[in-house]
């Protein structure tokens, strides 16, 4: 791959006054390019991508952007190995800036998806993950996003027999466990605290697996690994448009993906973990 400064400048095209290497996930490579006009991007690049890795990001991206509600950096250029972002200035997040991104993504989970899942498949991650649209949100969360991952966690022998055991029998019953059937939102998709970028103003969202689906599911993988005044973020969103009966208890179902996921990936202790959340419900 040619040097990063003559990429972008072949993109977008502006000069590159200078590249800084930036922190940005533990799959590809990020870079912070200050451009002649006094802008920067951000430069994510991956030797070898997979075919439309990073379009699928792009489209992501766009498609939570579209609705104009919430924070998503501009995409500037995509291409097979490379993506271009607006870059986003990082400051501290405050309460303040948690409760406007509570409110910003109860209005995006508001502006709705056509169906649950997406015209394309897309990555959790360096996984594969399968988006094909299913008609209600129970048959598209286990057929799409629980049973893949439960199946590679167990032949990667990342899981114990008995919580595989525990899952699929939790799935046999989660048209009980969904709670009231809601129209399909538009979701982030991967939204842990490492895909919400804070600046002075705002948290920007970024690196989705966007598609329809359920909003609780946004909601339970923030709780699950934590973001900084969370509860001001909760407390937003329900002031905007409050969550139906019940959604506390439902987290840990919504949680059985990203669980699942970490525990094809890395092991450890994730498949117990699976499998704890499995018995809360």
């Amino acid at each position: 791959m040619r040097g990063i400064a003559e990429r972008v400048e072949q993109l977008l095209p502006r000069a590159v006054v200078s590249t800084t290497p930036v922190a940005g996930g533990d799959i590809c490579t990020a870079t912070r390019v200050r451009l002649s006009d006094g802008s920067s991007a951000l430069v994510k690049t991956l030797a070898g991508a997979p075919e439309n890795f990073f379009a699928t990001e792009a489209r992501g991206l766009t498609w939570l952007a579209e609705p104009g509600v919430i924070a998503v950096p501009e995409v500037l250029a995509v291409e097979q190995d490379i993506l271009v972002l607006e870059w986003v200035e990082p400051g501290p997040p405050s309460p303040e800036s948690a409760a406007l991104l509570g409110q910003s993504l109860a209005r995006l989970h508001a502006s709705g998806a056509d169906e649950f899942g997406a015209a394309e498949d897309g990555f959790i991650g360096s996984l594969p993950l399968p988006n094909r649209p299913a008609p209600t949100w129970p048959e598209f969360f286990a057929t799409r996003r629980v049973l893949p991952y439960l199946k590679l966690a167990f032949d990667r022998g990342h899981i114990r027999p008995a919580d595989v055991r525990a899952i699929e029998a939790l799935i046999g019953r989660i048209k009980g466990l969904a709670g009231p059937e809601e129209p399909p939102s538009r979701i982030h998709g991967d939204l842990w605290s490492g895909n919400v970028v804070w600046s002075a103003e705002h948290g920007a969202l970024v690196d989705p697996a966007a598609h329809g689906g359920h909003r609780e599911t946004d909601l339970a993988m923030l709780a699950l690994f934590g973001l900084p005044h969370l509860q001001r973020l909760l407390d937003a969103y329900q002031e905007e448009t409050p969550l139906a009966d019940g959604w506390e208890e439902r987290q840990p179902l919504h949680q059985l993906f990203p669980l699942l996921v970490h525990a094809a990936l890395f092991g450890g202790h994730y498949g117990v973990r699976a499998g704890e959340a499995t018995r809360r419900l």
